[in-house]
């Protein structure tokens, strides 16, 4: 049994990734033994190099894991509560969004400077653990890519052990378990090389920059309101690539700052990626339309009853699938080729019950009411105000 913050790796993502790193680094172990069982200085010098990586990888991991992102307080406001018509409202935390802040359905919290949901960790990756996730990757690909070529040397060394012995050189016997154990552990390790490559080369970017991946996405929709219009958005957080950095980066990987108040650029405010969030919430309300479903859907991720080209095609999100049964109405708000995601109208439901997410698009058609109905979300705004009286 899982306690406290620890529970959070009773989870098949960290279990996963804890197994993973397990068996690279006991299989690189036992074929360092192996290859240099007669060179005691070159096996201490490579045992040395590698349980540094792994040790550190574990930690890092470990600690991105546990410490969390670092979560908004419920029933959070400003202290100057003019500045309220800036911000979004979470129903949820029955709290204002400070600047950077969004709300995770998965931590059902709002996470302060998200950047994503990592499911390797089972948990946001944000202003708390941002350092630690990064300094993770880091070190699990630089192990890896010691541990490859640790095992690729030790397989070359079984295999032609016999040419080896011949020239007198150093030669390896794993057998069938060991060979097959070899075999698995470098399919890791390259895939972690690859992988989380890739993703650490997106996370330098990010830091880079200061800006999450949310807010990348923020930015996109920005440029694109404006591209008619020949203007561009300035990002506010973007301080310059040293200052940048520091925010993330340092010898302890702690945070900087309380996650709620941020440093900004020449011009711009704490409010102003969020006065432009809610404009572009404006616009997604504007181009919102009423569907009908002529079609039920059962909401799985794979719906092989309604066409290859909708099961070969699905939208590239983890977001949620909605079921659908005939005559339901649908409040569209984004559109894909095959897909639409929307909000599915109800009579009386609850903060918790709102049913969002992706359906095939031949499950319904347009409908031409003159009066769409508001979303969810819209039908809280008109509370805010009551709600924070009530709580000064």
């Amino acid at each position: 049994m899982c306690f406290g913050q620890f529970s959070r790796l009773c989870h098949w993502g960290p279990l996963s990734a804890l197994g993973i790193i397990k068996c690279v680094t006991g299989v690189t172990l036992h074929c360092n033994n192996i290859i240099w069982a007669g060179n005691s200085s070159t096996a201490s010098m490579n045992l040395l190099c590698f349980m540094s990586l792994s040790g550190l990888t574990l930690y890092n991991f470990l600690s991105a894991a546990v410490h969390g992102p670092g979560f908004l307080p419920l029933n959070w406001a400003p202290d100057n509560l003019s500045d309220v018509k800036y911000m979004q409202f979470c129903k949820l935390c029955n709290s204002y969004k400070a600047p950077r802040s969004h709300h995770c359905r998965k931590c059902k919290r709002c996470v302060l400077k998200m950047d994503h949901h990592c499911p390797w960790i089972n948990n946001c990756v944000g202003w708390r653990n941002h350092g630690h996730f990064v300094a993770f990757l880091a070190f699990a690909v630089l192990g890896c890519l010691h541990a490859s070529f640790i095992l690729m040397y030790t397989l070359y060394a079984s295999i032609y052990r016999i040419q080896l012995l011949h020239h007198s050189k150093q030669t390896a016997i794993l057998g069938l378990h060991g060979t097959i154990m070899c075999v698995l552990s470098l399919g890791f390790a390259v895939g972690v090389v690859l992988a989380v490559g890739m993703l650490f080369i997106f996370q330098v970017r990010a830091i880079a920059r200061n800006r999450t991946g949310i807010e990348d996405w923020i930015m996109e929709k920005a440029d694109y309101r404006r591209k008619n219009s020949g203007t561009k958005f300035t990002y506010p957080y973007d301080l310059g690539l040293l200052r940048n950095v520091k925010q993330v980066v340092n010898w302890t990987c702690n945070p900087v700052g309380d996650g709620i108040t941020w440093e900004t650029i020449e011009g711009r405010d704490q409010y102003s990626l969020t006065k432009e969030q809610l404009r572009q919430k404006k616009d997604k309300r504007n181009r919102a339309r009423m569907y009908i479903v002529g079609k039920s859907y059962s909401g799985r991720w794979f719906p092989v009853s309604h066409g290859f080209k909708v099961l070969c095609h699905p939208p590239c999100t983890d977001e949620e699938r909605i079921d659908l049964q005939y005559g339901d109405k649908i409040l569209v708000t984004r559109w894909h080729k095959y897909w639409l995601f929307g909000e599915k109208i109800q009579d009386s439901i609850s903060l918790l019950e709102r049913k969002r997410g992706w359906f095939p698009r031949q499950c319904v058609s347009e409908s031409y009411e003159e009066d769409l109905p508001t979303l969810s979300e819209d039908k809280c705004d008109k509370k805010k105000s009551s709600r924070l009286i009530f709580s000064t």
